[in-house]
Formats: structure tokens, C-alpha cells, sequence
């Protein structure tokens, strides 16, 4: 008989995977409702879909963050409660201040810091981290300020001299597929962390052989539950990337979109784990930089970039906390 920690560790993936789509996968709909091209209930459903879409586009990312932060020898359904526990705290906290951060930090720290409590540094895989999580997660966002710039410099030869009114219309239609598009994007990466977290857990109880690395039905639980939590929005945060760090148009929605899209979906492919809330941030902030600096409102992006430097070590903190209280008390 499967014990109560195992249900209730799977619950827990589902209700993380839920909130990051509550929380995070409103970025998919940021710039397109910020440009009033779709209502909030039409982007989505928009960005719900492409979540779907996305969990066809590989298992790169569910494998690194499956096995490659700790040792899944020892990620037991009680590791991996305490570990989605913590994070819940951070999450909660700044997400009732508006403030975008990464899930992914999150997981990582969390899992991170409870495996430290559980088994010591040696389970805990530095050099994967480092390279496949720290390093790519770090650049994300100036590959998407500066591949944006590129992009719209291109953008606006292209179209110079034509009709402002004109080129608005055009571009709000092109805005509904590139939101698509990152929506998408965002599915193939994100819905991947939670699939690769549960399979670990599968593997650990006997449930799934090491072999076999993501079941699909495993996957459709993942991404339906991911898609649910986009459709319950994440306003906060929309408001905060949409209208309080900048003021942008459809042509930079379109610009800023497919931009972030192209980041986190190259990243997906090659089983990088990315924050899709910092890749948007830094797409909107470039594009929001042609106009000039006076067009980001810079006292909201640094309160972004802080939360962004203190949600590792925080994550781990209350990680490595949250086990060595339950141990103490209890194992």
C-alpha cells in the first residue's frame, strides 16, 4: 500500500504546477493584454492552449530538472512536500507584492536545500546546476534584451514610412500568434519542470522504471493542470510587467513576444530550464529601450531584478530550514 506522503507529494506538484500557472504562465498573456489586442478571458484561453500544445516539444527539460539538481535516490515524497512547502512561502510573498520571479529558482533552491538537510552537499549536483540551470537562467534575459533590440531595429527599417494607424492594425493581428507562439514556448519548458519532478517521485516508489522517463498520460495530468492556472490569470504580475514597468504597443508586444520566444523555446530544446517571467522582463525592457530609458520605469525594475538575486538563497534557506525542523521532529 502506497504510503499517505506519496498522495500527498503528487498533490502538491499539481497545486505547484497549478500556481505556476497562475503565477508565471501569465506571462505568455502580459504584453497582449497590456496592448488591449485580446480581453484577459481570450488570452487565456489563448496561452492555456499553447501550454497544451507545448508538452509535445520534448523532455529535455523534465530530465535535467528530474536529475539533474539532486540525487533521485533520495527524492522521497517527504523531501519533495517539504521542498514545495518552503517555496510556497517565498512564492506567496512576493507575489502579493507583484513582484515576477522564477519558479524555477524556486524548485531548484528548495529541492537544493532540503536534499543539503537530507543527505549532505554530496547529493546535491553543483556542477549540473551550474551549468545546466545557474549559467542559462543568468543569461536568459539579456540574450532577450538584446536579441529584441536587434529584432526591432530590423522591425522598424521594415516598415519605415508606413502609416502609423496602418501598422497598428497589422500588428495587433500578428500579436494573437506571437503571444501563441510564447505561450507555446512557455508550455515546452515550464510544464516540463513539474512532469520531471513526478516522475522522480514515480521512480522512487517503484511506480516507473528509470527507463521510462515521462509516461504521456504523466504529462497530459501536468500540462492540463498548468493550463488551469493560466486560465485563472496571474493579475498581479500582469500588471506589473504590462503596465507598471513599461508602456508598450502592439508592434513591441509583437517584438517583445517572439523575441522571448525564440529564447525559451531554443533553451527548451536543448533541456535548459529557464524563467520565463525574467526572459519576458528582459524582452519588454529592451524593447522598451529603443524608445529610450525614460520609457522603463526603473524603480520597478530593480525591485524585479532583487527579488530575482534573493530567490536562490532564500529558496534554499527555507529548504534546507523547512527539512532539518521535520527531521528533528520527526524522522
Amino acid at each position: 500500500m502506497l504510503e499517505l506522503i506519496f498522495f500527498l507529494s503528487v498533490g502538491l506538484v499539481l497545486w505547484w504546477t497549478f500556481w505556476s500557472g497562475f503565477s508565471d504562465a501569465s506571462n505568455a498573456i502580459t504584453t497582449v493584454v497590456a496592448t488591449r489586442v485580446l480581453t484577459p478571458l481570450q488570452a487565456v484561453l489563448l496561452a492555456g492552449a499553447g501550454n497544451l500544445v507545448g508538452m509535445f516539444l520534448g523532455e529535455a527539460v523534465a530530465t535535467t530538472i528530474g536529475t539533474g539538481v539532486v540525487d533521485p535516490a533520495i527524492v522521497s515524497g517527504t523531501l519533495v512536500v517539504i521542498a514545495i512547502s518552503s517555496g510556497m512561502i517565498w512564492e506567496y510573498i512576493t507575489y502579493r507584492r507583484g513582484i515576477p520571479i522564477s519558479e524555477t529558482q524556486v524548485l531548484v533552491g528548495t529541492l537544493a536545500g532540503a536534499g543539503i538537510a537530507a543527505g549532505g552537499f554530496g547529493v546535491v549536483k553543483f556542477d549540473s546546476i551550474l551549468s545546466n540551470i545557474v549559467i542559462p537562467m543568468a543569461l536568459a534575459p539579456f540574450i532577450a534584451f538584446f536579441s529584441v533590440v536587434a529584432f526591432t531595429a530590423i522591425l522598424l527599417r521594415a516598415v519605415r514610412g508606413r502609416s502609423p494607424a496602418r501598422l497598428n492594425s497589422y500588428f495587433k493581428k500578428l500579436q494573437i500568434f506571437s503571444s501563441a507562439f510564447f505561450s507555446v514556448a512557455h508550455g515546452a519548458n515550464d510544464g516540463q519542470k513539474s512532469a520531471g519532478v513526478l516522475a522522480v517521485i514515480f521512480i522512487f516508489y517503484g511506480l516507473q522504471s528509470g527507463a521510462e522517463i515521462i509516461p504521456l498520460w504523466l504529462k497530459t495530468v501536468t500540462f492540463l493542470t498548468l493550463s488551469l492556472g493560466t486560465l485563472f490569470g496571474g493579475w498581479r504580475i500582469v500588471k506589473t510587467m504590462g503596465f507598471r514597468l513599461a508602456r508598450i504597443k502592439p508592434w513591441q508586444g509583437f517584438a517583445s513576444e517572439t523575441s522571448a520566444a525564440l529564447v525559451v523555446g531554443g533553451a527548451s530544446i536543448l533541456g535548459f530550464p529557464l524563467s520565463t517571467s525574467q526572459t519576458v522582463a528582459g524582452s519588454i525592457m529592451g524593447v522598451s529601450a529603443v524608445k529610450g530609458g525614460h520609457a522603463i520605469n526603473m524603480g520597478v525594475a530593480r525591485e524585479i531584478i532583487f527579488g530575482w538575486l534573493l530567490t536562490v538563497p532564500v529558496s534554499m534557506a527555507l529548504g534546507f530550514l523547512g527539512y532539518s525542523v521535520v527531521k528533528a521532529l520527526f524522522l
